[in-house]
């Protein structure tokens, strides 16, 4: 899997966490704004979290359950746009934080979907801007599995924080082609293991200069984390 980089410098490929929960509010859209911007926060791809609402809006947040107690699943969008986030904004829409990251790529972690909104996503990818730099990625293996057989062209990745005897092998049973592993399980045989296979490897979450530092030196060369500008850093200085 190659994925195209915005930046002018070289690796790593910088990928926002929840847009970069740094600097702006994870998951708003200043969060999203700032990674396609052209500050210290700016990316080559960003990462975000969706639920769907009870009439089927795709929503971009982390928690299933709001700071009210409310649940995404079981209220309306309209509803829903009345509790803002903490920075004083609403809970965006997958759609509208597409139509503000211009030419990045995006990274959708699927936290659950009910089967029936399958193609609601797959629309929504392909209708996006530049659908080719859409992935679609989850702690629940089976989405990923499900959402690539019924759209063999999708990019799909799976998420893991442990460390199997075949770390490969729960790419491959989902029919994925990136592994997201959480960065302190990241060592060298799995690197070349995932080089071997062909399997695009991202590091999460990445928050310091001497951790990115650390696994651009072992050869990672895609890295998920809040602070954008503290993962570039190893480039500066290496």
């Amino acid at each position: 899997m190659i994925f195209p980089q915005i930046r002018t410098n070289e690796w790593p490929f910088i990928i926002g966490h929840r847009g970069g929960a740094g600097p702006a509010y994870e998951n708003s859209l200043s969060a999203f704004r700032n990674a396609a911007g052209t500050g210290a926060a700016r990316c080559d791809g960003v990462e975000l979290d969706v639920h769907v609402t009870a009439d089927g809006a795709i929503v971009v947040h982390h928690d299933p359950i709001l700071g009210s107690g409310g649940v995404i699943g079981k209220l309306p969008l309209a509803q829903l746009r009345l509790e803002l986030l903490p920075d004083g904004s609403v809970i965006p829409t997958l759609q509208e934080v597409l139509a503000v990251v211009g030419d990045l790529s995006v990274f959708v972690e699927v936290k659950s979907l009910p089967e029936r909104y399958d193609e609601l996503l797959l629309t929504q990818v392909a209708g996006a801007r530049h659908p080719e730099r859409l992935h679609v990625h989850s702690f629940d293996h089976r989405i990923v599995a499900r959402l690539g057989r019924k759209s063999p062209t999708l990019s799909t990745g799976v998420l893991s924080s442990s460390y199997p005897v075949d770390p490969i092998a729960q790419a491959r049973q989902a029919g994925a082609s990136t592994l997201w592993q959480d960065w302190e399980l990241i060592d060298r045989p799995l690197i070349d293991s995932c080089r071997s296979e062909a399997v695009a490897l991202i590091a999460w979450t990445v928050n310091s200069e001497s951790a990115a530092r650390h696994l651009t030196g072992l050869g990672v060369t895609m890295l998920c984390g809040n602070w954008p500008d503290r993962l570039r850093q190893p480039l500066a200085v290496e």
